[in-house]
């Protein structure tokens, strides 16, 4: 994918993800009678809830798809940190109604994973685990297996990074929960979804390339709804991979003019992550014509013409461009994107966090 890489990892987790999501689709189908066993009971009662949980780019995965399966399953959706449910549980584990915690990690061994679960069997009276982790060996996986109440969904074992940054476990695992939880996709989305991303692979290093070698400072992602959790990944994605030398804000585009807009210069580029909503496009339009004058890039699914999915499915095509804008963003600046803080300032897996007792 690009020539100049100086360790392969990250290039190669990126470019691996259209075959993954084939194997990611042929895993679900081959669970289901697993996990509707598991979760039907569960959903079958009105007043369940579900609470989408994880940490930084996990995290995101709940804001990509929590109003999405709200509609879906006619169930309270809430996206919550484990960050935050770790922090102040008394605020969200509340309540008598059966809460299924969604529970997403790369590698499980974040010390806020497994805290989470924890503290939502301590809170809540009724409490059931779906966890979706691409680490088998990991803390949260083996403390759930076999256990009552709980399922742990496994991703192809490639899915686990091994750079630094969240790519194709985020990717996976947003698209595991989709087919899992959300409404049905028909094989012909899924498959324009992975023409749509390969041909991301093969034409976004050279613009994306360029617009590294032209300094760029800052960088703007918006988005709407679903797609505004994708937009707050690819700030965050951007950011990790430029060991924060370019800073990275995410936004709507209605709510960037409140305030955010402050951040633009000459030297600001902006993404908008465009939605497949006609009504919701409007706004993503009327934000790149006011930013004329700026360089924008836009998103949008007319280049993936053979494939038509909501904006949860929209958020994985427009992950790969976005994961190689950070790649070549990170390569211009001369670093490692596989490890671009060589003195540990930020690791892979989150450290030095002691959990506190309630």
């Amino acid at each position: 994918m690009t020539s100049n890489l100086i360790e392969p990892a990250t290039a190669r987790e990126i470019a691996q993800q259209p075959a993954l999501w084939q194997d990611v689709a042929r895993h679900v189908t081959e669970r289901r009678p697993t996990t509707s066993a598991f979760l039907d009971p569960i959903l079958s009662d009105p007043r369940a809830r579900i609470i989408l949980t994880g940490a930084g780019t996990s995290a995101f995965i709940g804001q990509v798809l929590a109003t999405h399966l709200e509609h879906t399953l006619g169930r309270r959706v809430d996206a919550i940190a484990t960050t935050d449910l770790v922090a102040a549980p008394r605020d969200y584990l509340t309540g008598d109604a059966p809460t299924l915690l969604v529970s997403f990690a790369r590698s499980g061994d974040s010390p806020e994973s497994v805290a989470a679960a924890d503290l939502a069997d301590r809170f809540l009276e009724h409490p059931y685990h779906l966890i979706i982790t691409c680490n088998a060996d990991g803390a949260l996986a083996t403390a759930r297996a076999g256990k009552a109440g709980s399922l742990v969904l496994t991703m192809p074992a490639a899915s686990n990074d091994t750079g630094f940054a969240m790519t194709s476990s985020f990717t996976c695992m947003l698209l595991t929960a989709r087919l899992t939880l959300g409404a049905p996709v028909s094989p012909g989305v899924l498959d324009g979804l992975v023409e749509a991303a390969s041909r991301a692979l093969e034409e976004t290093p050279a613009w994306a390339g360029e617009l590294a070698r032209r300094g760029f400072d800052r960088i703007v992602h918006l988005g709407s709804g679903a797609l505004q959790g994708m937009a707050r990944e690819a700030a965050l994605k951007m950011l990790e991979l430029t060991a924060g030398q370019v800073g990275t804000w995410f936004d709507s585009p209605l709510g960037f003019r409140h305030g955010p807009k402050s951040v633009l210069t000459d030297r600001t580029l902006i993404v908008v992550h465009t939605s497949g909503d006609p009504y919701t496009r409007q706004y993503d339009d009327d934000i790149i014509a006011e930013l004329s004058g700026h360089e924008v890039v836009v998103l949008s699914s007319s280049a993936a013409s053979s494939w038509d999915g909501d904006d949860t499915l929209r958020a994985l095509a427009y992950a790969v461009p976005c994961q190689i804008m950070a790649l070549e963003f990170s390569l211009a600046l001369g670093l490692t994107p596989d490890n671009p803080f060589p003195e540990g300032q930020v690791t892979r897996v989150v450290s030095g966090v002691r959990i506190h007792p309630v």
